[in-house]
């Protein structure tokens, strides 16, 4: 009788320790969890757009580490954080090098347009002031075409305005977008008005 005794005694002390050792662990579990998250918060915008394979792979641990602390397995939590801190770190110097690489891109394709749709806007104004001085317009050039012209590169100069505002707001896709929209309008207006090679200039 006493041997049971001594048996439950120890049952009952070693489940107390078990769940004393559980709840020591329970607080540096919550902040581990609460460390990677946010770790993973101040990537995800980037992360998911420029890496998004390596972003889903990375919450992908993060959802089972929630599912380890739900279960009330600190030790597996606090064990796994570590590693879990080092691949956010690595989620976001590889969104860094890819948004860069992006960027620097988009950047020189801006600086293309830049360089080349003044110069082709600025031609088919030439052109239009050539036929409004002389009257004359060459062959295979209409009346109509003409009056097209006048208003199609208003519509150029604006866009173009639009491309540059978005550009100086450092929205560089929707600066790109626009000015590949005016590029394709320019090219239009010049291959009605005869300009020939000078349809190419904003390419």
């Amino acid at each position: 009788m006493k041997r049971i005794h001594s048996l439950r005694f120890l049952f009952v002390l070693l489940a107390g320790l078990a769940l004393a050792a559980c709840t020591n662990l329970q607080e540096p579990a919550k902040k581990v969890l609460a460390d990677v998250e946010s770790a993973i918060t101040a990537t995800s915008a980037d992360a998911e757009k420029y890496v998004p394979e390596q972003y889903a792979a990375v919450t992908q641990k993060l959802t089972d580490l929630k599912a380890s602390f739900d279960k009330q397995d600190y030790k597996a939590v606090v064990a796994a954080g570590p590693g879990l801190i080092a691949d956010a770190k690595a989620l976001a110097d590889a969104a860094a090098a890819k948004k860069s690489e992006v960027l620097e891109a988009l950047n020189k394709q801006w600086t293309s347009f830049a360089a080349d749709l003044p110069s082709a806007v600025a031609a088919i104004e030439a052109r239009l002031a050539t036929f409004k001085k002389t009257h004359k317009l060459p062959k295979g050039v209409t009346k109509d075409a003409v009056a097209s012209a006048t208003a199609g590169v208003t519509e150029v100069k604006s866009a173009w305005a639009e491309a540059t505002a978005a550009f100086g707001s450092g929205n560089i896709q929707a600066a790109i977008d626009k000015a590949k929209a005016v590029k394709a309008k320019a090219e239009e207006i010049s291959a009605k008005l005869g300009i020939g090679a000078d349809a190419k200039a904003a390419g």
